[in-house]
């Protein structure tokens, strides 16, 4: 029985995670401080397989039974929380990466890197392939999320070049489902929460820049699939499906058969105008494409999460 340890396995992503590998048969233990995850995501667990540990990464911690699999998806991921710990989400970034590389390699484990889309930032390539080295602003409000991931990014393969250890890194590109936050301040929670109430959906700009959204249940095979496989170089997951942020706005009160308007915001800073994987490598190495589209997962959302925790009503 293998066993796998997820940094970040409280949170959205990394509590999906630990369900999916519990599933398969893994022990799982999960590392989490709670500073942006919660208790919520996993107390549903009853598996004797699996172990929460409170840690923050960024200093050092040791984990004493071996391991297989080492998930590092630690860090403060929305702006909005990320731009409330910015020396903390560098921080894990830097030490919290390198202290998890510094376990995977005493334990002889494999490493992923969860790393990013935003590793691009505002791309003049367009999908974005791998080979592509991004358009990033290192001092502007973003930077310390870009930054960090690109840190860990450049951190996991001098570990790979010259300890030796087994690393992947998977760029992981809008994802969406059930446990998300209401207030988590990306644009689908945010949409959601205002159809439920119908209340007015708020666009930032004009709506015309453009997301791809990925299904939680699609990006953790996904992350499953590299893993477990023997690449070392990034590897794009997300959705290759394009949409403007109004068009999601549109697909949003359809879903929720909402009354809400749509209004308009200012633009934040070095907001992204396009963001579309080029999944071309995934479906060549790892034989993976995500199979639920935009609106089935948002049924899926709404079905599993109830409206009254989406709209913010069971927080």
């Amino acid at each position: 029985m293998p066993t796998s340890l997820v940094t970040g396995g409280a949170g959205f992503l990394g509590s999906h995670l630990c369900d999916e590998l519990l599933r398969r048969g893994h022990r799982v233990i999960c590392v989490d401080n709670l500073e942006t995850g919660t208790l919520a995501n996993i107390e549903h667990i009853r598996d004797q397989g699996f172990i929460h540990l409170n840690l923050d990464i960024i200093e050092p911690y040791y984990v004493e039974e071996p391991i297989d699999f080492v998930y590092h998806l630690a860090s403060p991921a929305s702006p909005i929380d990320y731009l409330r710990l910015p020396l903390h989400t560098l921080k894990v970034g830097s030490y919290g990466t390198h202290h998890t590389l510094g376990l995977a390699k005493k334990h002889r484990a494999r490493f992923l890197l969860a790393s990013t889309s935003e590793v691009y930032g505002d791309p003049q390539e367009h999908p974005q392939r791998e080979t592509y080295w991004g358009h990033v602003n290192p001092i502007g409000p973003r930077g310390v999320y870009d930054e960090a991931k690109r840190y860990a990014e450049a951190l996991t393969m001098a570990y790979h070049r010259q300890q030796g250890v087994d690393t992947a890194i998977v760029r992981i590109f809008n994802t969406f489902g059930p446990k998300m936050r209401p207030h988590d301040g990306r644009a689908i929670p945010t949409f959601l929460r205002q159809a439920l109430q119908n209340r007015p959906i708020t666009v930032f700009g004009d709506g015309s820049q453009t997301r791809s959204f990925c299904y939680v249940e699609d990006e953790v095979r996904g992350l499953i699939a590299l893993a477990e496989s023997g690449y070392h170089y990034p590897v794009n997951v997300g959705n290759p499906d394009e949409y403007t942020l109004l068009e999601l706005a549109e697909a949003v009160i359809e879903v929720t058969g909402a009354s809400s308007e749509i209004v308009f915001e200012a633009l934040p800073i070095d907001d992204p105008q396009v963001r579309q994987p080029d999944i071309s490598l995934a479906r060549e190495i790892l034989g993976w494409e995500p199979t639920i589209d935009l609106r089935e997962g948002l049924r899926r959302t709404i079905e599993q999460s109830g409206r009254d925790n989406l709209s913010g009503g069971g927080t």
